[in-house]
């Protein structure tokens, strides 16, 4: 159990590729019904972290930075995000489905969102995911990011974001 936690901090601090592997767009819209427009980039773990013994699951994961415009709040926030995905199928198959999430930190330029009272700059970010990789390494999906202080200062009202992607792989 040791190892495997000690391996786990030591992915998290170090990542092994520090190479951009992907640019990510993105649009989406906010619990407050405002459009959200996001730039990304993605630094691969360089590692498979678990497989099946078919070879037709695979945990792995990457390190995503990226700014988002929150247009009609005024409003832009900061983020670096470890994420995990879970891809089913070989890339044989030419579009593999993959699942993934992550918990990373995020800084907002303003605390006050419309109805919404973050309480502080700093954030939690929440991600979940869902999408399609094409065997020429781009890849289309969905997200759902929840925002949160986790109650460090109040108020904590939190913010929510849905939003589809595109993802160029270098």
């Amino acid at each position: 159990m040791k190892r495997a936690v000690l391996a786990l901090s030591t992915l998290l601090v170090m990542p092994a590729a520090l190479a951009l592997d992907g640019i990510t767009v993105q649009i989406g819209e906010s619990s407050e019904n405002t459009t959200t427009y996001r730039l990304g980039a993605q630094f691969e773990f360089g590692r498979t972290l678990w497989q099946s013994d078919g070879g037709g699951v695979k945990l792995d994961g990457y390190w995503d930075a990226g700014v988002t415009r929150w247009s009609s709040l005024d409003a832009t926030s900061l983020t670096i995000t470890p994420m995990f995905r879970l891809s089913f199928g070989t890339s044989d198959a030419g579009v593999t489905p993959f699942l993934e999430g992550g918990i990373g930190a995020a800084y907002f330029t303003e605390t006050d969102l419309d109805d919404q009272d973050l309480g502080s700059k700093f954030q939690f970010e929440d991600r979940l995911g869902a999408g399609l990789a094409f065997s020429g390494g781009s890849e289309v999906g969905v997200r759902y990011y929840h925002y949160s202080n986790a109650s460090i200062k109040q108020p904590n009202d939190g913010i929510d974001m849905a939003a589809v992607y595109y993802r160029l792989a270098f």
